[in-house]
């Protein structure tokens, strides 16, 4: 069969809703993608550990504390169940983990930001969190199905994370003065980067991964679904936002101009430019290094007694 009658047929599967397995063929435009995108997805979650993890000092009891080292565990666990799903398409676990630490491949946007308090871990289990299942849901009926299946064991204990940073929201606004300033300051730092966390307007005709369904919906789609979502709980409980601020449109959505907002600092990011993007890249070297002697031993023959 030549290359273009297998391109047809994938194609076809494709458009039929089809699913593709890692054994299967596969054009290399299809497994170029979906490798990059499943590696930018698992160093997300290694990398979004760190944030969480300067946090632990901070948090105001031991069974908080727990409860967040718990999270970061999960965080982890979804890294190495992702790479193990990327492993399968042709790159290996060390050679994506030298390109995360060496700034050679890229993480998601909202992990380039520092922190500074406990509000900081409100925003980002409540609507950091919030916005990952908004995209991570669309992306149960990928077109890559070991995709699909690792992702339904994250979502889940994705939620469970979520009601973890509502609960704390929940807490801080119905707690003191002190308390609704420090969820609302974080609210002003975190609010652009969590816009930029869906990405500009989709490019359909150009979007490889949008043609082959491994991405089910658009950018901005996914951004109205989080604003529409997310937006009336923030004013109920009293807060406001900072620029780009949402308006209600007639039909009840909120709106969000594309013009309104600033994607200079997500440009910056793209280049591995971000506030906290080198230190926390450092961070990860020196622990992938630090530990490089467990790696070695577990990849050695195991040696038995005579």
């Amino acid at each position: 069969m030549t290359y273009e009658a297998k391109l047809g047929g994938f194609a076809d599967h494709i458009a039929q809703g089809g699913k593709v397995e890692a054994e299967d063929w596969m054009p290399d435009d299809y497994r170029r993608g979906v490798l990059k995108f499943i590696e930018m997805h698992a160093n997300s979650e290694i990398m979004g550990a760190l944030p969480e993890r300067e946090c632990l000092p901070m948090a105001p009891t031991l069974r908080r504390k727990m409860s967040l080292a718990a999270k970061i565990q999960d965080e982890v666990g979804h890294a190495q169940l992702l790479y193990r799903v990327a492993e399968d398409l042709g790159k290996s676990r060390d050679a994506m983990y030298q390109d995360l630490v060496n700034g050679r491949s890229k993480f998601h946007n909202v992990f380039h930001y520092p922190v500074f308090h406990w509000g900081d871990v409100a925003i980002i289990g409540w609507l950091i969190d919030g916005a990952a299942l908004v995209t991570q849901a669309a992306l149960l009926d990928s077109s890559y199905a070991p995709y699909t299946r690792v992702l339904k064991r994250i979502c889940s204990e994705e939620q469970l994370h979520l009601r973890h940073g509502e609960h704390i929201t929940m807490e801080l606004a119905s707690g003191t003065q002190a308390q609704r300033d420090m969820f609302q300051d974080a609210l002003n730092r975190w609010w652009l980067p969590i816009i930029h966390f869906f990405g500009p307007k989709s490019n359909v005709a150009k979007d490889l991964l949008l043609r082959w369904k491994v991405k089910t919906r658009t950018n901005e789609d996914l951004r109205q679904e989080f604003l529409d979502r997310y937006v009336p709980k923030v004013l109920e409980l009293g807060f406001s936002f900072p620029t780009p601020v949402p308006t209600r449109a007639e039909s009840g959505q909120w709106l969000i101009k594309d013009e309104d907002i600033d994607w200079d600092p997500l440009d910056a990011i793209k280049r591995n430019e971000g506030p906290e993007t080198e230190r926390r890249l450092t961070t990860r070297r020196d622990i992938y290094q630090g530990h490089r002697w467990v790696r070695e031993v577990l990849a050695e023959p195991a040696v038995h007694a005579a």
